[in-house]
């Protein structure tokens, strides 16, 4: 039964990646903004695609990519390393323009304004030379009037991609695109690094590299959390034997986009527990006071030389690399991180509480108790995962102990982030996505498959242009009132999974077994 449900695997995934192929190739559309002339870019196919029929090719591309991850998960081992297809996969992105929204378009200008002496903290694209400039001038509505809130690594690469493309916009995105699937490229090359056996290698390309939803949306999307992941991973990788390089990574991937310094708590949260587990400490009385449990999360790092020191050359590397970028960025980047803040997107499970208590708090008590709440089931979600992770050992398929703490933390931390944050799109998840193939298989990758699925539709096509009046019903219907409710049911679910799990039991010792414990005692 389940080699002849495997059997439509492939064929899913072909029509997956085809479809979504096929709306990325087409002219600009309801999921692809225009980028005028092509220049020495890559051009459209001339096939033009209505709102609606876009719409219907990525519910359908996204559904059976789905499927097809599903049936993958079932027995997901690297039979052969599928170094072609990952290739022809690469070709295609860069064969095509991006889709399903117009973020690159607003890399485009920001890169712009860097390269020609402004700055995209402060300035907006409608701003930059009167609203004339032929790349500033390509955004839409409503990130117009926006300055970025991007980090200073990030804007860099969007000014080298500026800085080649010149005043053609499709060229400028093209450059960035060639950053996106080497980023892309990168991240399976350390996964695959990270996990070991053909199991987790299997997973790794089950759940990242053919996986047509997370494809579709981050990589085919063109955006720049494709970057500060692999930056992140890369840290994970380097942290036990190259703290320092591993701070660079930190450093690059908190500068391109501040959420991904999450992977720093990770690592230290790691080397804080290889301490604990050390014999000078093992059997020491546990703190009772509230003041000493706030010391004894510091004191095993600050007592310890060699973690003592680990993390301070994670921080010098860090350091190495964000203090240029934030000084050559100026003040005004810290402004703008800031003014980021408070927001929310509709398709999260916060959306409802927040539609909700707006007609009877004013906007200010809203957010407050919405952001309060959200932050309460953050930090819980986070030790739920955790526990579950610890309890199962989900993640015994990496050796080494510091290494596989990093990467569960990191992953529970992210993850609770992207389910219970009042602010989330699907180009969020890159880390849930890119660390879940290290853990040992569990139920919840179907429930983050579920989760995910639907926060993918929901943006579908993508723009808030070229919408016929039926398709603007549907989508925002869709992101309002359907993604919001699977959202509470996968966060439901991921909490009664894991009031269910149990620690395995040990097996049975034999009768020999027992004999020699009964002869040692």
């Amino acid at each position: 039964m389940i080699t002849a449900i495997e059997r439509l695997r492939i064929p899913l995934l072909l029509l997956a990646f085809g479809l979504l192929f096929l709306v990325a190739g087409a002219d600009p559309s309801a999921a692809k903004p225009p980028l005028g002339t092509s220049g020495w870019a890559p051009g459209d196919l001339g096939l033009t695609l209505g709102s609606k029929a876009v719409t219907i090719l990525l519910f359908i591309a996204y559904g059976s990519g789905a499927l097809a991850v599903l049936i993958g998960l079932l027995r997901p081992r690297l039979k052969h390393r599928w170094v072609v297809w990952v290739v022809i996969l690469a070709a295609l992105m860069l064969w095509t323009a991006p889709m399903g929204s117009g973020d690159h378009t607003n890399y485009a200008a920001y890169g712009r304004i860097a390269i020609q002496g402004g700055d995209p903290y402060v300035q907006s694209p409608h701003d930059w030379h009167g609203g004339l400039d032929p790349i500033t001038a390509s955004v839409q509505p409503p990130w117009q009037e926006t300055p970025s809130i991007y980090g200073p690594f990030a804007t860099a690469l969007m000014a080298v991609s500026s800085w080649i493309g010149g005043d053609n916009l499709r060229q400028t995105v093209w450059v960035w695109q060639i950053f996106i699937i080497a980023a892309w490229l990168a991240m399976r090359f350390v996964l695959l690094r990270l996990a070991v056996g053909d199991r987790a290698q299997g997973r790794v390309d089950v759940l990242w590299t053919f996986n047509p939803v997370l494809f579709g949306v981050l990589v085919l999307g063109a955006h720049v959390d494709v970057i500060a992941g692999v930056f992140a991973c890369a840290a994970l990788l380097l942290a036990r034997r190259e703290p320092f390089y591993a701070g660079l990574c930190v450093g690059a991937a908190i500068s391109t986009k501040v959420t991904y310094g999450v992977v720093a708590l990770g690592i230290v949260w790691a080397w804080r527990a290889a301490v604990l587990r050390h014999p000078t400490w093992v059997g020491r009385d546990a703190p009772r006071t509230l003041g000493e449990r706030l010391r004894w999360l510091v004191r095993p790092i600050s007592s310890a030389v060699g973690a003592r020191r680990s993390v301070l050359r994670l921080i010098g590397g860090a350091l190495l690399v964000i203090a240029p970028c934030y000084v050559v960025a100026g003040p005004n980047v810290l402004h703008q991180l800031g003014a980021a803040g408070g927001s929310f997107s509709y398709a999260t499970p916060a959306a409802p509480l927040w539609r909700g208590l707006r007609h009877v708090l004013p906007e200010w008590a809203v957010t407050t108790v919405v952001f309060t709440l959200a932050i309460a089931g953050m930090i819980a979600l986070a030790w739920v995962l955790q526990r579950v992770i610890a309890r199962l050992d989900l993640g015994r398929r990496i050796p080494d102990a510091t290494t596989r703490q990093a990467v569960t933390t990191t992953w529970a931390l992210s993850t609770a982030y992207v389910l219970c944050a009042p602010y989330s799109l699907p180009w969020y998840d890159t880390l849930t996505w890119a660390l879940l193939p290290l853990l040992v298989e569990l139920a919840w990758d179907s429930v983050l498959v579920f989760r995910y699925v639907f926060m993918a539709l929901a943006y579908v096509p993508g723009r808030v242009l070229e919408l016929s009046p039926g398709v603007k019903d549907w989508t925002l219907g869709f992101r309002q009132n359907v993604a919001p409710w699977a959202g509470w049911i996968s966060l439901i679910a991921l909490v009664l999974l894991a009031l269910r799990v149990r620690r395995p039991r040990r097996p049975a010792a034999s009768g020999a077994t027992r004999l020699r414990r009964l002869t040692r005692s």
